[in-house]
């Protein structure tokens, strides 16, 4: 029997895709297009990893320019957002399928509670995004004196 690490962060984003494919089939939107040209709203696949220091959020953006992608954070909520647009060739061509997913997407992931928006950085090379984030340090348990002058009594936390 093999001992599996738990990591929330690839089950919140896998919920957080299914969900979103869930609720695109209770509206009756297409994933990735209508063919006709219209846009619609797709989820980009992400890999999220911690380090010793840092949470590390990989998003695959293939075929999105850099300036066509917003990073924002609001309220310890990353979002990712963005468009992918598609690009109408008129030709003689026939086509019989489309796979690829085109429109504007909109990507969050709820961080740990005291991160520190200026130390974020994020970088997009070939198609791939990733943003990382040092983690917040550990509140620490701040010793509290009770009582006054010689008689007084320090108290300790019992937290760990």
């Amino acid at each position: 029997m093999a001992i599996v690490r738990w990591e929330p962060f690839r089950e919140l984003a896998a919920l957080q895709n299914e969900m979103g494919r869930w609720m695109n089939q209770m509206t009756g939107a297409p994933l990735g297009g209508n063919g006709n040209g219209g846009s619609s709203t797709w989820l980009p696949a992400v890999d999220v990893w911690e380090t010793e220091g840092e949470l590390v959020l990989s998003f695959d953006l293939p075929g999105i320019p850099e300036d066509k992608i917003a990073v924002e954070l609001d309220d310890n909520v990353l979002t990712v957002s963005g468009e992918r647009e598609r690009t109408q060739e008129h030709s003689s061509e026939r086509f019989y399928r489309f796979e690829r997913r085109f429109g504007t997407f909109s990507r969050g992931v709820t961080l740990p509670a005291g991160v520190n928006e200026d130390t974020i950085k994020a970088e997009y090379r070939d198609g791939v995004l990733e943003v990382r984030i040092p983690k917040p340090e550990e509140p620490k348990p701040k010793k509290i004196q009770i009582g006054t002058g010689q008689g007084a009594i320090e108290g300790k936390s019992t937290r760990k």
